[in-house]
């Protein structure tokens, strides 16, 4: 069976800032408007595409990203003044985690989605989490 991520559509206020808020982030771009969507494309074709709605349940993505594209993003974060923390619940204020060999950061997107920028994929790690 062969399985690939396609899409995930992330509600926001404002599409397009939205877009460019973590296409920004991730050295990348947004755009093209396509219907009622703005895509950031990913690697393997996987794209966010943003959507305006009226109601925003926050939701979690994380983005596996090399040493260089992390200390961009981070620099980027830190220079725009965005606060950032070493865990999902902000209870590493200013820091930056080293989970599972790697380096990871938590922030907020203008909608209040919590994204995170990982260096080592959890899912090597899955039988260490959490015991």
């Amino acid at each position: 069976m062969s399985i690939a991520l396609n899409h995930i559509i992330i509600p926001s206020k404002d599409k397009w800032a939205s877009a460019k808020f973590l296409a920004d982030i991730l050295g990348t771009t947004a755009g093209p408007e396509w219907g009622r969507f703005v895509s950031v494309q990913v690697d393997n074709g996987v794209t966010l595409d943003y959507a305006e709605a009226d109601s925003i349940q926050p939701m979690h993505c994380a983005f596996l990203v090399g040493d260089d594209d992390f200390d961009a993003g981070l620099a980027k974060l830190q220079a725009a003044g965005i606060p950032i923390s070493g865990g999902p619940h902000g209870d590493q204020p200013g820091e930056i985690n080293h989970l599972y060999g790697g380096r990871g950061v938590y922030f907020k997107d203008p909608n209040g989605h919590l994204l995170e920028l990982i260096t080592a994929p959890y899912t090597e790690n899955r039988a260490t989490i959490g015991g």
